[in-house]
């Protein structure tokens, strides 16, 4: 098995894994909590699945960015519901509910919308090269490694609540070692080209990572920590549902190494500024924002 194929199977079973995991730790309750709210599910997706890909697809024609390198930062605009939304909501004190169920219905839905957006954006940004990412492909490959498995993990915490608060906990672990170990494959892999991103890389990076929080926060609504959680939901781009997508159709490309970068600077820019956010409420007060 070549090392680009391995990273794909990787990749997929670690989706697989955190999708369940996810499901295991959501009720339905939540979920339809959060779907009855029209507004802000419509602000969310307005923010996640039309402006985060319309600023990081303008970011990448106004850098001028080589079309692989524009295709990696693609899979990982139109990649929203990371599972890291919930805890870096909390770390804000902002409404951790919220943030659940919104990271469920956007992973959901990436399932169909990030394959149309990507044949929509990915031609914009080709140039002179043939870029095609095949879309039914993708639906097929998210329908199976992101939507069943989360079907799968919310049936057993539907039916099963007291087996699912008994996986929880294992799948937690197991989901934390699986993407440790397909980042440092990848930046083994990888690492020549991840090294070569100059610092006007980084500095366009850093500005959609801006972009996305304050489209989040402007978009979140009038309630200070329901905003918050949008933002989160907003800003932290799906990093499992991108690597898939990217090692799949762009196997050994700097789509990856474009993809894995922005994965890396995004968790930690956002987990420190989350973690900021958090410390400037008083105590009394973030209690009554969680509740």
């Amino acid at each position: 098995m070549s090392i680009d194929k391995l990273i794909n199977l990787l990749a997929t079973v670690t989706l697989l894994e955190m999708m369940v995991m996810i499901g295991l730790g959501v009720s339905l309750s939540q979920i339809s909590g959060v779907a009855k709210d029209v507004k802000l599910v419509t602000r969310a997706l307005i923010g996640s699945y039309v402006l985060v890909p319309a600023v990081a697809l303008g970011l990448l024609l106004a850098f001028r960015a080589r079309p692989l390198v524009a295709a990696g930062f693609l899979m990982a605009a139109v990649c929203p519901g990371a599972p890291y939304g919930p805890p870096f909501t909390g770390l804000a004190k902002g409404k951790v509910p919220v943030a659940v169920g919104l990271m469920v219905v956007l992973a959901g839905l990436s399932a169909v919308l990030a394959p149309v957006l990507l044949g929509f954006m990915l031609p914009i940004v080709a140039g002179d090269q043939t870029i095609k990412a095949d879309a039914l492909k993708m639906l097929g490959t998210l329908l199976f490694s992101q939507f069943l498995p989360l079907c799968v993990g919310l049936a057993i915490r539907q039916k099963r609540p007291d087996l699912a608060r008994k996986l929880e906990g294992p799948a937690k672990k197991v989901s934390t070692a699986l993407n440790l170990l397909l980042l440092v494959i990848i930046l083994t892999v990888q690492w020549r080209m991840l090294a070569s991103i100059s610092a006007r890389g980084f500095f366009g990076m850093f500005l959609l990572v801006i972009a996305t929080f304050v489209i989040g926060w402007i978009l979140g609504g009038r309630d200070i920590p329901t905003r918050r959680a949008v933002t989160a939901a907003t800003s932290i781009r799906n990093v499992g549902v991108s690597l898939v997508l990217v090692t799949g159709s762009f196997p050994g490309t700097p789509a990856v190494s474009a993809a894995t970068a922005y994965a890396l600077f995004q968790t930690i820019l956002l987990a420190v500024v989350f973690l900021v956010w958090g410390k400037a409420i008083p105590g009394e007060q973030a209690s009554r924002a969680a509740a």
